[in-house]
């Protein structure tokens, strides 16, 4: 019997708002060397080995010159802004001679496009006893040969001097080249240079292609400036690696200070909380900035007294700046630097992934202070970078506790965990703080990760009011500075590429709809197993394993329960060197590992991995791990790694642990010491022929019906929309591809959906979805 989906068009089970939209943070360069246009790097010559090992003052600089009768170097004092105190020194000790520097850019260096316009600005001075100094700054190529050249004058005072250029070609590897001719002294800073052909042709704005790919999105919010960058650095924001402050990240561009990214790089803070209200208005997204909460997880730094006090303000100042009248300090602040009008900011997330009693402790002072002079501001709480656990539990009680709005979850996980919990949100209550679903990604850009990914998303739409927003992370990555995999778009210093994971969440953005349809699904087939053994999955081999460290494991003891036979192993030691030792396979699935273990040396724990039938499909309990701070239960599945359950711990040298894996089923137990550790259901990964969700546009009164189909056989379903005699409209399809399909730079489009038009159809009719597709149906009634 075929199956049959019905869509009451006139129950609105919920309003469902805003709740697809995307997240910027300024990792893999997604701000300098991405969206920000700014071709220069290093522009203010305040990279430094805070911000990576690598950086000095002069990276991404060549110097030229005869070092016999010039020096080139970058000082500090006197400079253009204390905030950013070095610039450049260029000496020429003869005339007759030259010398300068030449920018390299960013990834394969400068891009020039023939007849394309670009803005060069810089600070420049003549040393003292230099009247003036001649000044070449040119456009040229990577072997040195000219493009085009301009001269200015260096004077005895830091002057700001702005030229313009016309690209005369076409060059993607190109430079910037300053040069000071004959003898004297010149010292530069802020050295910028900016295409014209700017996303709304701002100055100082942003690079054309990659914002129109998000205004194509039609997000319903941007998320910003981070994630982990927010948090993690020092609690004094005059330091050079402080957190983020927002107030560092406005104003004149060389008043704001450089800061170090915990990504490994510098930040010039360009792209600053001014930008990002603009980018946000221009692409029609609500504006949803997250701001430190007093407390640094990465180091355990937290704020009292006085400086908390600062933290707490500055989150009250960033919403006067975004939504204060002219007659507000900072409304004024924002009139001045030329929007006058307000920004109109509904929520405000503090923290990011935040674990340890520090932060919970410190959350309420800003939930009392903003909500008593901004009752009608959502705010966003957090509940660590796990989708489970101890550390997930404290997040969402501080949540319910002290009355935050919305509850900020993160994880990642592989793309079968995704299709084995559709359903997570089902028993979410409305009541309850929402859930916004900042951080999500299924670990890799094939057509499969979106698909898995797509129909996940019909889970959080069906489960609105309670899920309120969602955004895919991350967002941005240049392909020459990796930081983290996957990511939604790709480019390099001059094309862009967009993954199959950005046509889906495209498509679930310009087709949301204002409100949720009831739907109702008859003669469903049963689920079915989705590219795992579900039968095998809980057997296979007991591995132990450390990383970089030395261990000693003792009494070892496997037990199959269901013959009651066990193998004992007296001792097993692993040097820094030996990364694993095999102990056995069990064939059942349910069995007991006991043993003790003490870490002699290092201080990243080890993993005990069982039902493994290799290094990429395991389930495994680690503990220690990444800054040594955790222990979980997770899996690997074909590489990709899912976290099914965690808590906060951190492994003590020398000490020895008791430990005892008992597998019953689908259940795991963890006991640490003779104390339950951590449980968890491993859930079995089984797809429905179709996931759907229903949705109707409140100006139009479009029907949209979202179909995802992940199984490899086309499906035919019949479609009812209940009082509804006619309707027509289109189609968009994404069909045809296989599971590892992927895009590559250079292909752009591929994945992009086929429109079809739809013709006049009565109220109930027959649909088939392709294998493997995502269909979406936007259907207007006809009177």
């Amino acid at each position: 019997m075929i199956m049959k989906l019905t869509i009451n068009t006139r129950n609105e089970k919920a309003e469902l708002g805003s709740m697809f939209g995307i997240f910027f943070e300024d990792l893999n360069h997604a701000a300098d060397g991405g969206l920000y246009a700014e071709l220069v790097r290093n522009r203010s010559f305040e990279f430094a080995p805070v911000d990576h090992p690598d950086y000095h003052a002069l990276t991404a600089w060549e110097i030229f010159g005869d070092e016999d009768f010039t020096e080139v170097y970058v000082t500090e004092g006197d400079a253009v802004s204390s905030k950013n105190p070095h610039y450049l020194v260029v000496k020429v000790k003869e005339s007759g001679r030259e010398a300068g520097v030449v920018n390299c850019g960013f990834n394969s260096g400068i891009p020039y496009r023939a007849g394309e316009t670009y803005y060069f600005t810089c600070f420049v001075r003549a040393a003292v006893g230099c009247q003036t100094v001649k000044v070449l700054i040119s456009l040229c190529a990577v072997d040195g040969s000219i493009y085009e050249e301009q001269e200015l004058k260096a004077t005895d005072r830091w002057e700001k001097q702005e030229l313009t250029f016309l690209a005369p070609e076409t060059d993607m590897s190109g430079r910037l080249k300053l040069t000071v001719c004959g003898e004297g002294e010149a010292n530069f800073d802020f050295v910028s240079l900016f295409p014209a052909d700017t996303y709304k042709e701002r100055r100082n704005g942003l690079r054309r292609d990659l914002a129109e790919a998000l205004e194509a999105m039609h997000p319903k919010f941007m998320r910003f400036p981070g994630g982990c960058l927010v948090h993690d650095g020092s609690l004094n924001a005059e330091d050079r690696n402080s957190q983020y402050r927002w107030k560092n990240s406005i104003g004149p561009l060389w008043e704001r200070p450089a800061r170090r990214s915990n990504w490994g790089y510098n930040q010039t803070l360009g792209l600053g909380y001014y930008e990002y209200f603009l980018l946000c208005e221009d692409i029609g997204a609500k504006p949803v900035p997250v701001l430190p909460g007093g407390y640094d997880p990465h180091h355990h730094q937290a704020a009292d007294g006085e400086q908390l006090q600062e933290f707490i303000q500055d989150a009250l100042d960033l919403i006067e700046f975004a939504n204060g009248t002219e007659d507000t300090v900072w409304g004024k602040k924002r009139a001045e630097m030329g929007h006058p009008k307000p920004f109109g900011m509904e929520y405000l997330g503090i923290g990011n992934e935040e674990v340890g009693e520090a932060f919970f402790e410190r959350f309420p002072l800003f939930q009392k202070a903003i909500k008593e002079a901004y009752p009608k501001l959502r705010l966003i709480g957090t509940s660590g970078p796990f989708a489970a656990g101890k550390e997930y539990e404290r997040g969402w009680r501080s949540a319910v506790e002290d009355g935050a709005d919305l509850v900020d979850e993160h994880f990642y996980q592989s793309p079968e965990w995704f299709i084995a919990n559709i359903d997570r949100y089902n028993k979410f209550l409305p009541e309850m703080p929402h859930v916004f679903l900042g951080e999500y990604a299924s670990k890799d850009n094939t057509w499969f990760n979106a698909l898995a990914e797509a129909a996940f998303m019909t889970g959080l739409q069906n489960n609105a009011p309670a899920v309120e927003l969602a955004c895919y992370a991350p967002l941005f990555c240049n392909v020459d500075y990796v930081n983290w995999k996957p990511d939604m778009i790709w480019y390099d210093n001059h094309q862009v590429m967009h993954t199959p994971n950005y046509y889906v969440q495209k498509l679930f953005m310009e087709h949301q709809g204002d409100v949720l349809l009831e739907q109702t699904w008859e003669h469903m087939p049963q689920s079915v197993s989705i590219g795992i053994d579900e039968q095998r999955r809980m057997h296979g081999a007991v591995v132990l394993s450390g990383d970089e460290t030395e261990l000693e494991f003792t009494e070892i003891i496997l037990t199959d329960e269901d013959c009651g036979k066990s193998m004992r192993i007296p001792q097993i030691h692993l040097g820094i060197s030996e990364t694993s030792e095999s102990l056995g396979t069990f064939t059942g699935n349910n069995y007991t590992i006991r043993l003790k273990v003490r870490e002699i040396s290092g201080w990243k724990g080890f993993k005990i991995s069982f039902a493994q039938k290799d290094k990429t499909n395991r389930l495994f309990w680690q503990f220690g791990g990444w800054e040594n701070a955790d222990s979980m239960i997770g899996e690997d599945i074909q590489g990709n790694n899912s976290v099914l359950t965690q808590r906060s711990r951190s492994v003590e040298q020398n000490r020895i642990y008791d430990v005892e894996i008992r597998v019953r089923g689908r259940s795991v137990l963890v006991l640490l010491d003779g104390k339950e550790e951590l449980q968890t259901e491993v859930r079995p990964v089984l797809a429905q022929p179709l996931y759907s969700t229903a949705s109707r546009d409140a100006d139009t009164g479009e029907i949209i019906l979202k179909l995802v189909n992940l199984l490899m056989q086309e499906q035919e379903t019949e479609i009812c929309l209940q009082d509804i005699e006619e309707a027509t409209g289109t189609a968009y399809v994404i069909e045809g591809y296989e599971r590892d399909d992927t895009a590559h730079m250079g292909e752009n489009g591929k994945f992009s959906p086929e429109e079809k038009r739809l013709a006049v159809m009565p109220g109930t009719f027959r649909w088939k979805i392709a294998p493997q597709s995502v269909c979406i149906l936007c259907m207007q009634p006809l009177k």
